[in-house]
């Protein structure tokens, strides 16, 4: 296998020096801003990293997704998890019957383009007890009276 850099075909001994170039200039730079003070680690070091919250992702499309993040992006997948838990949100703290209804309605409308993206069902009940608290948190008029 060869990769090819400005027509010329580069054999795996080449590629590793070209790699070991980069990580030795990654490493440098890292030490002189360390060294001038531009980079401060105190507040993160010896703590683990922040988990990713990216089950809704497919796992063949994490790493892509994580470079998107990474650059401001959002992947469609993640942008309408953010859009369920608004709605909840929303949901939890409406007290209009119609208002709830209505947000539960986009709430479903919302998961099943999740589910037709997937391929597969999404089961909220499974996944946490939303489902029952929205629906307990819904009274009908008829009940109020």
């Amino acid at each position: 296998m060869s990769i090819q850099l400005s027509g010329k075909a580069l054999l795996k001994d080449e590629r590793q020096t070209i790699m070991d170039s980069f990580t030795r200039i990654a490493e440098q730079r890292i030490s002189k801003a360390i060294d001038d003070g531009s980079l401060d680690f105190s507040r993160w070091k010896n703590k683990p990293l922040p988990k990713d919250d990216d089950l809704a992702v497919p796992a063949e499309f994490r790493m892509a997704y994580k470079v998107l993040k990474n650059a401001g992006y959002l992947p469609p997948e993640l942008e309408d998890k953010k859009e369920v838990r608004r709605l909840e949100e929303l949901i939890k703290r409406t007290d209009d019957e119609h208002q709830k209804i209505k947000q539960m309605r986009k709430l479903s409308v919302l998961l099943a383009r999740i589910e037709a993206r997937r391929g597969r069902p999404v089961n909220i009940e499974l996944q946490s007890d939303y489902h029952t608290r929205i629906v307990e948190g819904v009274t009908l008029h008829s009940e109020k009276k």
